[in-house]
């Protein structure tokens, strides 16, 4: 993994904030990229907030990334662009928890700070068969306690990054391959045949579901020469805060799809829209609930836009709009956009 080849913290600090909720496999995808684009902190700092959601565009939770681009200002101005090396001046950063601290404390800078982020978690839940719910005080502190043990001074960078490193690759939540793992002699939960067991988990609730609806708003019709289609910027403290999107919203109970359209659209932008025929459904799942995202050609007929419930808006090409940070959903219904174009062609 080339984040454990590195010893510059900015880069062992990107890939910490990458990996939080995201898989090995995706961000390996990402990482070489975006420090391509991005190789110093300065330049994390004096970039684009578009471009950087661009550049993390596909990887979700993009607080991340927005948390990340304004730590990066606070260290250039606070820190003359060296990222912090104690806990608690990290802990101070946007973006940037109890669990993240000590990773970059300790791998950046050798700190000795014990790392508990959930593959570390499930690697010590199952080598001591901890019971309990590891977000409570009481369970929460042995592992802290477990973790710190394991780690000689001057050891927790290597003791962190093997147990955060063992987690991901090899003691899985679903599969974990014990055959090749180097703590199977000595883990009591492999012993025992019950590494399923661990770590504790709590029962889900199911997801709710919700029907939301989407604009493609046409300056002309569909795909006459020189329109141009409206995008709308969300704003900053939303979901997906600081992604452009084609604009809409929730249908409400006893509404129709188009009449939500038009008046999401009303509110939003205090535009007028004819609301023409459907593309295809776009199904998505988020952490907390799941979507139909139902998209419609619309056609302007009144008003001019006004960035009302949105942070700004533009007229775009189809070409324009591929350009812009997009929602992995809104990055679908883009694709069913261009496959018509193409048909039409």
């Amino acid at each position: 993994m080339p984040w454990r080849q590195t010893d510059d913290p900015y880069a062992i600090w990107v890939s910490e904030i990458m990996l939080q909720q995201t898989r090995v496999e995706t961000v390996l995808r990402y990482y070489d990229r975006f420090l391509e684009r991005f190789p110093t902190v300065r330049a994390l700092a004096a970039a684009n907030r578009d471009d950087v959601l661009k550049a993390w565009e596909g990887m979700g939770y993009y607080a991340r990334a927005r948390n990340l681009h304004n730590a990066a200002r606070i260290v250039v101005s606070t820190y003359e662009g060296l990222v912090p090396s104690s806990v608690e001046q990290l802990l101070e950063l946007p973006g940037i928890g109890r669990y993240t601290a000590p990773a970059i404390a300790s791998i950046a800078f050798g700190v000795d700070e014990p790392v508990l982020d959930g593959n570390v978690i499930r690697v010590l839940t199952r080598l001591l068969r901890i019971s309990g719910d590891s977000s409570r005080a009481e369970t929460r502190n042995r592992l802290l306690r477990e973790a710190g043990l394991l780690a000689r001074s001057g050891e927790s960078a290597a003791v962190n990054q093997a147990l955060m490193d063992l987690g991901a690759r090899i003691c899985s939540p679903r599969s974990p391959d014990c055959s090749v793992c180097c703590l199977a002699a000595e883990c009591d939960a492999h012993h025992h045949r019950q590494t399923a067991d661990y770590p504790t988990r709590k029962r889900r609730k199911p997801l709710p579901h919700i029907d939301v609806v989407a604009g493609v708003v046409w300056s002309q019709e569909p795909y006459a020469a020189g329109g141009r289609i409206l995008a709308a910027q969300r704003e900053e403290n939303d979901m997906l805060g600081g992604l452009w999107e084609f604009p809409g919203g929730r249908v409400e109970a006893g509404e129709t799809r188009e009449a939500a359209l038009a008046r999401e659209l009303m509110e939003e932008l205090a535009i007028e829209v004819a609301v023409l025929h459907p593309l295809p459904t776009v199904d998505h799942a988020y952490s907390h609930f799941r979507m139909a995202l139902h998209p419609f050609h619309c056609r302007h007929t009144g008003g001019s836009p006004r960035a009302v419930e949105c942070a700004a808006w533009r007229w775009a090409t189809i070409e324009e709009i591929g350009a812009l940070s997009l929602s992995v959903a809104d990055q679908r219904i883009l694709e069913s956009i261009q496959t018509e174009q193409e048909q039409l062609a």
